[in-house]
Parts: structure tokens; C-alpha cells; sequence
């Protein structure tokens, strides 16, 4: 539409809203982490659009990871099927083997696609290779209690934390 001068103003409007809504998620990491995370190591769990597939179009994780990145962040991420893509996409991302290497020494976790695989995590090997304990799931595939009783500092979407 925008090619013939026929802009669709609530497409815009729509697209508009949900970049905003990709960079508030960026920033809800930030504030878990104590509202700074220049040369602090963040891990991002789900690069891709949805689990079970390795397409990166629209994914949220990379406009999360640009935002940490522009905030001075050391970023590993790591996705069973999207690897590859992202490396085309996103650029400064460091890429981990599994979870676990992506955790360690992270000063936060960050969940952004709910693979099933991540909603197994062991929580007590996580706290053991983590820097600091803490869990920023947006796609909110944990119960709080559950995270918060094996140490966790939680935060999650649309939801009291």
C-alpha cells in the first residue's frame, strides 16, 4: 500500500505498536538486572519467531537483543533450530551449544521463545554456572513460586512478580 501511496494506517499503527511492545521486553530485562547492564553478560534462551521451527522472521529476539546490546550488553544466545539463521541476522550475538553454556556466567537469564526444551530447566545447575540469579521469562512458561523456591530473582509479563 505504501508502494502506491495508499498507506493502511492501522497496519502501521499495528507494526508500530508491536516493535514498541519488542523493545519494552529489552527493557524489562534491563530493570531486572538493577536497570544497567553495560558490560554485563546477558543470555537469551529462543531466538526464533515460534519454537519448532529455525525462522527468524519478526522474531522478538532480536530487537531484545539489539536493546541490550545498544545498552552495553554481552549477549549469548542460544535456540535448538535457529542458529544458523540468527548468525546471518544478528550481529555481536555470541552463540552457546546448549542452555547451560549460554548461562554460565550470565548476570541474567532470559527466556524469549518457549521451546519445549526450556521448560525443563534445571534450576539448580543454572544457579551453579550463573553469575547471579536471575530469570526474565517472557513468555511466562514458569509458575514465579516455582523459580522463586529454588532462589531466583523472577520476572515475567503481565504479571506481579
Amino acid at each position: 500500500a505504501q508502494d502506491f501511496d495508499s498507506p493502511v494506517r492501522l497496519v502501521e499503527t499495528t507494526v508500530a505498536i508491536n516493535d514498541n511492545r519488542k523493545r519494552a521486553m529489552g527493557r524489562k530485562v534491563i530493570a531486572a538486572a538493577g536497570g544497567d547492564v553495560r558490560g554485563r553478560k546477558i543470555a537469551v534462551l529462543g531466538l526464533t519467531f515460534k519454537p519448532n521451527t529455525d525462522d527468524m522472521r519478526d522474531s522478538p529476539a532480536i530487537t531484545v537483543v539489539q536493546t541490550l546490546q545498544d545498552a552495553g550488553a554481552h549477549v549469548v544466545g542460544y535456540d535448538p533450530e535457529g542458529m544458523e539463521n540468527a548468525k546471518k541476522l544478528m550481529e555481536g550475538l555470541d552463540f552457546a551449544k546448549d542452555p547451560y553454556e549460554a548461562a554460565t556466567d550470565a548476570d541474567v537469564l532470559v527466556i524469549v521463545t518457549e521451546w519445549n526444551e526450556f521448560r525443563a530447566l534445571d534450576f539448580r545447575r543454572l544457579k551453579a554456572v550463573m553469575k547471579e540469579p536471575v530469570l526474565v521469562d517472557l513468555r511466562n512458561i514458569y509458575r514465579p513460586d516455582e523459580v522463586a523456591k529454588h532462589g531466583f530473582a523472577y520476572a515475567s509479563v503481565g504479571r506481579p512478580n
